[in-house]
Protein backbone atom coordinates (compact mmCIF):
# COMPACT_ATOMS: atom_id res chain seq x y z
CA UNK A 1 0.00 0.00 0.00
CA UNK A 2 1.51 3.33 -0.70
CA UNK A 3 0.74 5.93 2.02
CA UNK A 4 1.61 9.86 2.27
CA UNK A 5 4.67 9.25 4.36
CA UNK A 6 6.16 5.56 2.45
CA UNK A 7 4.72 2.43 1.65
CA UNK A 8 3.57 -0.15 3.93
CA UNK A 9 4.10 -3.80 2.70
CA UNK A 10 4.49 -6.94 4.29
CA UNK A 11 7.98 -7.88 6.32
CA UNK A 12 10.21 -9.84 4.99
CA UNK A 13 12.90 -11.85 6.71
CA UNK A 14 15.70 -9.44 5.46
CA UNK A 15 13.71 -7.08 7.90
CA UNK A 16 13.85 -8.54 10.94
CA UNK A 17 16.98 -7.27 12.54
CA UNK A 18 15.66 -3.55 11.90
CA UNK A 19 12.28 -4.30 12.91
CA UNK A 20 13.99 -5.70 16.30
CA UNK A 21 15.82 -2.08 16.35
CA UNK A 22 12.80 -0.13 16.13
CA UNK A 23 11.25 -2.40 19.09
CA UNK A 24 13.99 -1.68 21.07
CA UNK A 25 14.29 1.71 20.86
CA UNK A 26 10.62 2.23 20.88
CA UNK A 27 9.89 0.18 24.20
CA UNK A 28 13.22 0.84 26.10
CA UNK A 29 12.26 3.96 28.07
CA UNK A 30 8.94 1.91 29.27
CA UNK A 31 10.79 -0.56 31.40
CA UNK A 32 11.70 1.68 34.25
CA UNK A 33 8.35 2.49 34.17
CA UNK A 34 6.94 -0.80 34.27
CA UNK A 35 9.79 -2.65 35.86
CA UNK A 36 10.66 -5.33 33.14
CA UNK A 37 10.86 -5.06 29.44
CA UNK A 38 7.55 -4.65 27.89
CA UNK A 39 5.71 -7.49 26.22
CA UNK A 40 6.70 -6.43 22.32
CA UNK A 41 10.43 -6.45 23.32
CA UNK A 42 10.33 -10.17 24.15
CA UNK A 43 7.89 -11.10 20.81
CA UNK A 44 9.77 -13.56 18.20
CA UNK A 45 9.62 -11.37 14.52
CA UNK A 46 10.58 -14.15 13.08
CA UNK A 47 7.74 -16.05 14.08
CA UNK A 48 5.74 -13.22 13.09
CA UNK A 49 7.53 -12.23 9.47
CA UNK A 50 7.13 -16.04 8.88
CA UNK A 51 3.41 -16.45 9.59
CA UNK A 52 2.54 -13.01 7.79
CA UNK A 53 1.63 -11.08 10.46
CA UNK A 54 4.45 -8.07 10.14
CA UNK A 55 4.51 -5.70 8.01
CA UNK A 56 6.96 -2.31 7.73
CA UNK A 57 6.65 0.83 6.78
CA UNK A 58 9.27 2.27 3.88
CA UNK A 59 10.29 5.85 4.29
CA UNK A 60 13.85 6.70 1.63
CA UNK A 61 14.83 3.05 1.41
CA UNK A 62 14.67 2.47 5.38
CA UNK A 63 12.08 0.93 7.62
CA UNK A 64 10.17 3.92 10.26
CA UNK A 65 8.13 2.18 11.60
CA UNK A 66 6.41 -1.59 12.23
CA UNK A 67 2.79 -3.40 12.42
CA UNK A 68 2.04 -6.44 13.32
CA UNK A 69 -1.70 -7.78 13.15
CA UNK A 70 -3.12 -11.16 14.01
CA UNK A 71 -6.46 -12.69 13.39
CA UNK A 72 -8.88 -12.74 16.21
CA UNK A 73 -12.38 -14.46 16.62
CA UNK A 74 -14.41 -11.85 15.42
CA UNK A 75 -11.80 -8.77 15.17
CA UNK A 76 -8.33 -8.14 14.01
CA UNK A 77 -6.04 -8.07 16.96
CA UNK A 78 -3.61 -5.26 16.51
CA UNK A 79 -0.76 -6.48 18.70
CA UNK A 80 1.91 -4.28 18.09
CA UNK A 81 2.45 -0.94 16.49
CA UNK A 82 6.26 0.61 17.25
CA UNK A 83 7.77 3.96 15.29
CA UNK A 84 11.57 4.13 14.90
CA UNK A 85 11.75 7.37 18.10
CA UNK A 86 13.69 9.39 15.51
CA UNK A 87 11.33 9.34 13.05
CA UNK A 88 7.74 9.93 15.51
CA UNK A 89 5.40 13.10 15.08
CA UNK A 90 5.81 12.32 11.04
CA UNK A 91 2.38 10.54 10.90
CA UNK A 92 3.82 7.48 10.58
CA UNK A 93 1.63 6.00 13.06
CA UNK A 94 -1.19 7.53 11.66
CA UNK A 95 -0.63 5.69 8.40
CA UNK A 96 -0.13 2.31 10.04
CA UNK A 97 -3.26 2.46 11.86
CA UNK A 98 -5.09 3.48 9.02
CA UNK A 99 -3.67 0.79 7.38
CA UNK A 100 -4.68 -1.78 9.95
CA UNK A 101 -8.24 -0.37 9.59
CA UNK A 102 -8.13 -1.12 5.80
CA UNK A 103 -6.54 -4.39 6.25
CA UNK A 104 -9.55 -5.11 9.17
CA UNK A 105 -12.13 -4.39 6.08
CA UNK A 106 -10.11 -6.29 3.65
CA UNK A 107 -10.30 -9.48 6.01
CA UNK A 108 -14.19 -8.84 6.87
CA UNK A 109 -13.39 -7.82 10.46
CA UNK A 110 -15.57 -4.89 11.25
CA UNK A 111 -13.36 -4.23 14.87
CA UNK A 112 -9.82 -4.03 15.30
CA UNK A 113 -8.74 -5.04 19.45
CA UNK A 114 -5.02 -3.63 20.82
CA UNK A 115 -4.06 -3.89 24.34
CA UNK A 116 -1.17 -1.48 26.13
CA UNK A 117 0.46 -1.52 29.39
CA UNK A 118 -1.69 -0.22 31.97
CA UNK A 119 1.20 2.56 32.51
CA UNK A 120 1.79 3.56 29.47
CA UNK A 121 -1.20 6.05 29.62
CA UNK A 122 -0.14 7.76 26.87
CA UNK A 123 -0.73 5.12 24.95
CA UNK A 124 -4.16 4.51 26.31
CA UNK A 125 -5.02 8.69 25.64
CA UNK A 126 -3.58 8.25 22.50
CA UNK A 127 -6.05 5.17 21.24
CA UNK A 128 -8.97 6.69 22.52
CA UNK A 129 -8.16 10.13 21.03
CA UNK A 130 -7.93 7.36 17.56
CA UNK A 131 -11.63 6.57 18.17
CA UNK A 132 -10.76 3.23 20.46
CA UNK A 133 -12.92 2.55 23.92
CA UNK A 134 -11.77 0.32 26.52
CA UNK A 135 -13.00 -2.91 27.17
CA UNK A 136 -11.18 -3.87 30.35
CA UNK A 137 -8.35 -4.12 32.51
CA UNK A 138 -6.81 -7.42 33.27
CA UNK A 139 -3.56 -9.24 34.36
CA UNK A 140 -1.67 -11.81 31.25
CA UNK A 141 1.68 -13.37 32.01
CA UNK A 142 2.41 -10.79 34.55
CA UNK A 143 1.34 -7.41 32.29
CA UNK A 144 -1.37 -4.94 33.77
CA UNK A 145 -3.00 -4.52 30.73
CA UNK A 146 -5.55 -2.61 28.86
CA UNK A 147 -7.79 -3.90 26.15
CA UNK A 148 -9.59 -1.49 23.86
CA UNK A 149 -11.80 -1.42 20.58
CA UNK A 150 -12.27 0.34 17.94
CA UNK A 151 -15.35 -0.47 15.22
CA UNK A 152 -14.46 0.45 11.54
Amino acid sequence: MAATSGTIRPALAADQARIEAIVAAAYTPYIARIGKRPGPMLDDYAKRIADGQAYVLETAGDVAGILVLEAGDGHLLLDNIAIDPTRQGGGHGRTLMAFAEEEAHRRGYNRIQLYTHALMSENVALYRRNGYRELERRTVSGFDRVYMEKRV
